[in-house]
């Protein structure tokens, strides 16, 4: 069994975690912590899991978990993992955040879209970038993963096999919208019922901080305008995304590389994704339309952000560590009700 810990379980994300380790077979979830219910069952703090857990909430001490986990996963808001994250390296346990300060390699980028100077730089040689899809073979071994954003999996799993094969005229315009999970736990005006319900609203134009992530990740070989969206429901995201090669390229052929991914659905062209077929599970579905008019691919995808975006991905990470067959805890289907 692979002995599992969890910093940060009363987040999105952590929750979402518990709730997937609690299905599979091969992980025994033996450590959770939270600064915010220190001391708490974990039953009490999150009632979902009444009867599936005994767990308390303990404090934060990384050799403590590096003594009892053989892995752990942080789930702690933007620019706080970096000290946690440190101090369970230095502990020497393998270590997978699912937050944003281990995603990009260039330091001055973090700076500029995160707004403090990266404490850590020295682990970001080690960092994985956690996509399965791409970088399985440097998962294996991997000691320090970082989960992508939930935004960037959306864009990357169908322009990746694009961009790699095909020179892009002119800017990818890629726009989001996602369910209110997608900011997290924390109270904000914005996300309150009177200002959300039966509104849409973009936000962070232009300087959204998953834009340098994406363009990093498909190796600086477009230059991509991301704008995201927030929509008044729950989870998933769905991302349109417009891209215009200099010439013509096959898109069935550049998907063929998703044949034997278990997670990529490659819909075909005309048929379009929606949230209810991957909402709750660890799919990223993909179609596409070649508009004749225009000259532009018109690329859609649909994940879940809180598990093919954030959790099921991590955990998919986590099995190709261990040597799992990769899919083991993740065989949900959407839920299209």
């Amino acid at each position: 069994m692979i002995r599992v810990g969890i910093v940060g379980a009363t987040g999105y994300g952590g929750r979402e975690l518990v709730r997937l380790l609690a299905i599979h077979p091969e992980a025994d979830l033996v450590h959770v912590t939270s600064t915010s219910a220190v001391g708490r069952r974990l039953d009490e703090e999150l009632p979902a899991f009444r009867g599936l857990t005994d767990l308390e909430f303990e404090p934060f001490y990384a050799d403590a978990l590096a003594e009892s986990c053989d892995v752990v996963f942080v789930g702690v808001p933007g620019t706080e993992s970096m000290a946690i994250v440190s101090q369970l390296r230095a502990a020497g346990v393998r270590t997978i955040d699912i937050g944003p300060d281990f995603r990009l390699q260039d330091t001055k980028a973090f700076k500029q879209y995160y707004g403090k100077d990266h404490t850590a730089a020295a682990l970001l040689d080690e960092a994985v970038y956690g996509i399965a899809p791409f970088n399985r073979a440097r998962l294996k071994d991997a000691q320090l993963v970082a989960v992508p954003g939930c935004y960037p999996i959306g864009c990357l799993l169908p322009l990746k096999p694009l961009v790699e094969v095909a020179k892009i005229d002119v800017p990818i315009v890629v726009d989001s919208i996602s369910g209110l999970s997608g900011a997290g736990k924390s109270l904000h005006e914005r996300f309150h019922f009177s200002e959300m319900n039966e509104n849409v609203w973009a936000y962070k134009i232009g300087v959204h901080q998953h834009t340098p992530e994406i363009e990093q990740e498909l190796g600086h070989g477009a230059v991509v305008q991301f704008t995201p969206h927030v929509g008044p429901y729950t989870r998933g995201i769905l991302s349109t995304i417009t891209v215009r090669c200099e010439a013509p390229v096959d898109l069935a052929e550049c998907y063929r590389r998703y044949e034997a991914e278990p997670f990529v659905r490659v819909l075909g062209e005309g048929a379009l994704p929606e949230l209810n077929d991957v909402r709750g599970s660890n799919f990223c579905d993909v179609g596409w339309v070649d508009d004749k008019r225009t000259g532009n691919l018109i690329l859609i995808s649909a994940i879940d952000n809180l598990v093919g975006g954030t959790a099921g991905m991590a955990i998919q990470c986590m099995n190709i560590m261990f040597s799992v067959e990769e899919t083991t805890g993740l065989g949900l289907s959407g839920m299209s009700l």
